[in-house]
């Protein structure tokens, strides 16, 4: 088994890399004997994950440094980018890099909820006591060996105390509910002209959240992001 100091250190280590790219280490947990991990970096079980993720757009400077540099047309840049970091860690450190959009998919918001505690905003994505609403996962590192991290503890979840609830009020559409979401509505009026304000500031619902408002995406990376999730002209995420 590793040690606890060298653990640390290695921790440490990976979570200053991934700050020089603007990413941030967001927690980790060992697998338990019995539950299904997935592969590790040698073919067995990973033993250990470490959850890469953004605080705000702190990775959008840069990502811009390495999209110029790469061929125009690029599909899914920011994702692309996203993986040539962590690749680059995980080489470093022997370690297996996994994303979101590999398949089989992996239950990201389940290990992000048992790594830092959070739990869904109305909106669905995870409500964090800092950072609100913006922020992200990117990605996560698998070990083949035992990481001695912190018991994660539930964090505050501020939707608690929240009355009004504007995350469900700001949409043109209603396209958020206390029920679900519903994807057709709203790629249908940021398609359409009416929706000028969401292909170009983002998601209503999601910037009437008071919540971590220092962490709030620029318009521009907000616009990028839309442009991904609603098929737009230009570069998806």
């Amino acid at each position: 088994m590793m040690g606890a100091e060298f653990a640390e250190t290695l921790v440490d280590a990976v979570a200053a890399e991934l700050a020089g790219q603007g990413f941030v280490l967001r927690g980790g947990f060992m697998f338990s004997p019995d539950e299904a991990a997935p592969m590790g970096p040698a073919g067995a079980r990973a033993r250990s994950v470490l959850l890469v993720g953004q605080a705000g757009a702190g990775p959008w400077p840069h990502f811009q440094r390495w999209r110029s540099g790469q061929p125009a047309g690029l599909s899914d840049p920011y994702d692309r980018f996203s993986e040539s970091v962590l690749a680059m860690v995980a080489a470093r450190h022997g370690a297996r890099a996994v994303s979101p959009s590999d398949r089989p998919y992996l239950p990201f918001q389940q290990w992000a909820m048992r790594a830092e505690g959070l739990r869904p905003s109305p909106l669905g994505i995870l409500m964090h006591p800092e950072y609100g609403l913006w922020h992200a996962y990117r990605g996560a590192l698998l070990f083949a060996t035992d990481l001695e991290l912190p018991a994660s503890r539930e964090a505050v979840h501020l939707c608690d105390a929240c009355l009004g609830k504007p995350c469900l009020n700001a949409c043109p559409v209603d396209a958020h509910t206390l029920t679900g979401f519903s994807h057709l509505d709203c790629l249908a009026h940021v398609h359409a002209a009416a929706g000028q304000a969401c292909r170009e500031g983002g998601c209503g619902d999601r910037n009437a959240c008071p919540e971590g408002a220092a962490y709030r995406y620029p318009a521009a990376v907000q616009a990028f992001h839309m442009a991904a999730f609603a098929g737009l002209p230009g570069e998806g995420a």
